[in-house]
Formats: C-alpha cells, structure tokens, sequence
C-alpha cells in the first residue's frame, strides 16, 4: 500500500440540526485511536462529512407536505422534518473552521444546485455526489466546474450511469474518487460484494478507489482495506440511540476507534515482499530456539561425536544445521548434561 488510507468520518445529518451536537461530534471523532497493547497513539481519521440540502429543489410540494409520523421526526410534515435537519450557510462555514481547526478535511455532499450557496463562504477540500444523484447530470456539471476533487458513490448505479458521470465530470477535471457503495441500510452482509472494489480497480485505473460503508460493525471496512480500498467512509454517531434515522446504523465513538485501530494497524501489518527476521523477534528467537547441546557430561579433551548430541533452548549457540562446526571438535573446558556447546567451549 503507497499511501495510509483516508478515513472519512461521515456526520452527514446526524447532528440532528444541532450546531452544538455538531461541534461536539467534531472534537470526539478528531481524537486519535489509542493501542493500548502497544501503548501508543495512532493516525486518526483523516476527514469529516457533512450534507447540505436545497429544500427547493429536494422533493415534489405532495412529498414534502405529507404527514411524517415516524417516531424519528423532527416535523409535524416531511418537509418540516427535513427542514429541522438543515444548517444554514454560515453555520456550515463555523463548522468548517472547527474541522480545519483540528487539521482535517472538511467534505461535504451537496444534493442539488442551490446548494452552491456555500462557495460564497469557503470551498470544502473535497465536495461528495451521493448515490442517488449519479444521474442527476446538471448538478455533476456544477460539482465538476468547480475543479475541487470529487467523491462519487455508487450504491444505485450500474456501468453505465457511472460512466455517464465520469464523462460529464472529466470535462473539468481528473480528481476523482470513486466509492463502491450499496444503498441498502444497513447494508445486508450479502450484498456488500466487496469483489466490486478489484473491480473498480480493474475498469478505472485512472482513479482512486475506495467504499463507503453502511454494514453493521467495523469488520466489513476492514476486509474493504485489505482488498485495496484507499478510501472508507463510515457514518458516525455520538449515540446509536439516539433519535434519526441514520443513527442505529451508524458508528459511535468507540466502535469508530477501533475500526480506525484496526485500519491503522493492519496498515502498518503490510510489509514488504520478502521473507525475513524482524529485528522484535530476535530476544524470542534466542529464548525459544533450539541450540545443540550435550545428551552427557563431556570432559576437557574429548572428542565431540554426534551420539553426543541433541537439541535445546536457548537459541544461543550452534544450530542443528552447524553440526560440521561441533562434531570431530575436541572440547576446551567440560560440559555437563543438557547444556549448550558454545563456540567458545571448542578447540
């Protein structure tokens, strides 16, 4: 693997239209995983997702006057119930500087055209195309003429609504990310089908390849590292209690320490291509090894032979492969039972 994976935490609308649950979200999930075996500080997540919303251009006026009485609304109507979940522009830009502030990444996915509102206020590090707007080729062109790098998912497309994209966005510019995602939540495990991400590989050389993750549990983003996704984007949450829709299936805080644990770690687990002795190992090599040593007390002048011999620990001395160094030598000094012959002990 040439670069450490990049880890987008994705707060989305989990905030529940709270800046201050927001805020709160931000410095938990900008701490850093802790290894307690190893008693040391890992690389933490490396961005942190928001989702902005035109409510004008969201729903059909029947979709967004129907009653919702979901025991997750914010709102008498769907409508309402989306528009309790809506930051505004320049809470959104607050938020943005507490991100930065903690020195990651702020992205962002923007659902419609309204939502370019914002560059008014900053400009995002990377922008987002959810699933559902891979054919909305309108707003690709306005996300692909900003020129900032760009996350596509892919969760309801096939080849050639992702390729449709491409086309549009590639007309502005290369910098591109390509999720394989299932829009299914939580993901049932079989249909995650991870073999898409060698997949995406194969088909999109030219791009970074990476999933986004809406399993249940932090094994699933794991397996997706060790296939060669570059990029995993994981919902979280400071309570899977608490009120939302997203919420249940998302990541709390704990649970998103150890998949960036375990990522962080598997990473450094890598390696090269090769075969050899870690520099750790040689302290266990020496107590646990099998050295040659004496079956019966010898005396100073005798002659080693191989009836004399066998093994034991510690790994300090000759190796049964050494024998031509031991057998036929006469001995310096006497050697009880059960002990290693040193080269020392050697004429």
């Amino acid at each position: 693997m040439k670069n450490k994976t990049y880890v987008i935490g994705e707060i989305g609308q989990n905030h529940n239209g709270s800046e201050d649950i927001a805020n709160k979200m931000i410095q938990i999930f900008s701490e850093k995983p802790y290894d307690e075996t190893f008693n040391k500080s890992l690389k933490g997540v490396d961005a942190l997702k928001f989702t902005k919303r035109d409510l004008r251009q969201e729903l059909t006026d029947s979709a967004m006057n129907r009653p919702y009485n979901s025991p997750h609304s914010f709102g008498k109507t769907y409508g309402e119930h989306r528009a309790f979940l809506e930051l505004d522009d320049d809470t959104l830009f607050r938020l943005y500087k507490s991100v930065k502030g903690n020195n990651l990444d702020y992205v962002i996915t923007l659902t419609s055209l309204g939502c370019q509102s914002i560059f008014s206020k900053f400009y995002p590090d990377k922008l987002k195309v959810a699933s559902r707007d891979l054919t909305n080729l309108p707003l690709l062109e306005m996300l692909g003429e900003t020129k900032i790098p760009l996350i596509i998912s892919t969760g309801m497309a096939d080849k050639k609504d992702l390729d449709n994209a491409l086309s549009v966005v590639l007309k502005y510019h290369e910098d591109v990310t390509i999720l394989h995602c299932v829009s299914e939540y939580p993901t049932q495990y079989h249909n995650v089908n991870l073999n898409t991400i060698p997949y995406l590989q194969k088909s999109y050389p030219q791009f970074t390849i990476g999933y986004s993750d809406h399993t249940i549990g932090i094994s699933t983003a794991l397996a997706a590292v060790a296939m060669g996704a570059e990029v995993i984007e994981k919902h979280i949450t400071l309570d899977r209690t608490m009120k939302g829709t997203d919420q249940a299936g998302s990541c709390g805080p704990s649970g998103f320490m150890k998949m960036l644990r375990d990522i962080r770690n598997f990473e450094d687990s890598l390696g090269i291509e090769d075969i050899f002795m870690s520099s750790d190992v040689q302290d266990a090599k020496t107590k646990l090894a099998r050295s040659i040593a004496t079956k019966r007390t010898l005396s100073t002048g005798d002659v080693v032979s191989i009836d004399d011999l066998h093994l034991l620990s510690p790994g300090d001395g000759f190796s049964w492969g050494q024998l031509s160094l031991v057998v036929g030598k006469r001995l310096k000094c006497d050697v009880n039972k059960n002990e290693i012959i040193y080269e020392s002990f050697l004429e």
